[in-house]
């Protein structure tokens, strides 16, 4: 279901209004005969223009989002039928005026049945014939976009592909470092297989487009672990998942740009506390992730915060969840914060 929101631009708007121009023009030439004047044919075709404009947007703004979009089809043909009804109604009286008062003064009127079937099968044929141009032109644009997010999503899965090195290699000389540190510092050792978890999960468990919340909220506490013993002295973490975060799939790696940024631009301040709070919620079928960090007032590192990890988070997202997120970023005097909410399926 296409669910098109239906905003234009300043350049839009011209092209539109060039568009009914043009469709009046058009009007003109082709329904001017002999027996009437210009200035009738023009008054004519241009109250039908507002009639058959008012049709058009109301059925674009309102009938087609609200009705046809969300698959009621008969709620949308009974509302579009009776905008046109309206608006032949409403251009009798109008239509009647001009005859009495100024095209046919003095002449023999057409009657209320008249003016009212050609008012409705000249509004229908017209409201029809655009909106379904309309459709057809949004429908191949939409497609277009559709393909080039395909393009998008496969281009990022194979440059992810490219980016992997040979991981028996990699495995291979952790297992080495790992036989040579002392047995006696178990902090490092514990370390070293925590680090080889992680990696671990990138490698072979990260490569399909969904996976069981439990191994990725893993991933995150075996990260947050590395973090902690490295600035255990000067950093308090808070790391808060909800009983209910379970049971349903999520995109790998979702979160871990944003929980990544903030222990690198977590302030380093020996005054006052250091933080990085990390949260998951779930409200119905809706995730909510929630992290920020502490910073110092004289690090203006507001571009800084916003860098590649972000914006490829960003992206992914959209490609991953369209129409399906939101992502707040509140950046404030001693604070970041990262609030994103994503329906689940």
């Amino acid at each position: 279901m296409m669910n098109h929101k239906w905003k234009m631009t300043g350049k839009e708007n011209w092209l539109q209004l060039l568009w009914w121009l043009c469709l009046y023009i058009f009007w003109i030439i082709v329904f001017q005969k002999r027996e009437f004047s210009f200035s009738r044919t023009a008054t004519v075709e241009f109250c039908y223009l507002i009639f058959i404009a008012a049709n058009f947007y109301f059925n674009i703004y309102f009938a087609i989002p609200r009705f046809l979009y969300q698959k009621k089809y008969v709620e949308f043909v009974c509302i579009a039928l009776a905008g046109i009804i309206i608006a032949a109604l409403l251009r009798v009286p109008l239509a009647t005026y001009l005859n009495q008062h100024r095209f046919l003064v003095g002449k023999p009127q057409p009657g209320f049945s008249k003016l009212f079937i050609n008012s409705l099968l000249n509004i229908f044929i017209w409201v029809v014939c655009i909106i379904s141009g309309k459709l057809i032109i949004d429908r191949f644009r939409f497609q277009k976009y559709v393909d080039a997010m395909a393009k998008e999503k496969e281009k990022a899965e194979l440059d992810f592909l490219n980016a992997q090195f040979n991981p028996h290699f990699l495995f291979n000389s952790i297992n080495s470092i790992y036989g040579h540190i002392d047995k006696h510092n178990a902090t490092a050792r514990d370390m070293l297989l925590t680090f080889s978890d992680m990696l671990r999960y990138q490698l072979y468990e990260c490569n399909s487009n969904s996976i069981n919340i439990d191994k990725e909220i893993n991933y995150i506490k075996n990260y947050v672990a590395l973090q902690q013993s490295r600035k255990e002295e000067t950093l308090s973490v808070n790391l808060t998942i909800a009983e209910n975060i379970k049971g349903f799939t999520i995109a790998p790696l979702l979160f871990i740009a944003f929980i990544e940024n903030a222990f690198k631009y977590v302030g380093g301040s020996d005054e006052k506390e250091n933080s990085v709070n990390i949260s998951f919620q779930q409200e119905e079928n809706i995730l909510l992730f929630k992290v920020s960090n502490t910073k110092e007032t004289s690090n203006n590192n507001s571009i800084k915060h916003e860098g590649i990890g972000i914006d490829n988070a960003k992206r992914r997202l959209a490609l991953l969840y369209p129409q399906k997120y939101t992502l707040v970023i509140n950046e404030k005097e001693h604070l970041y914060e990262v609030l994103l909410n994503v329906q689940l399926t």
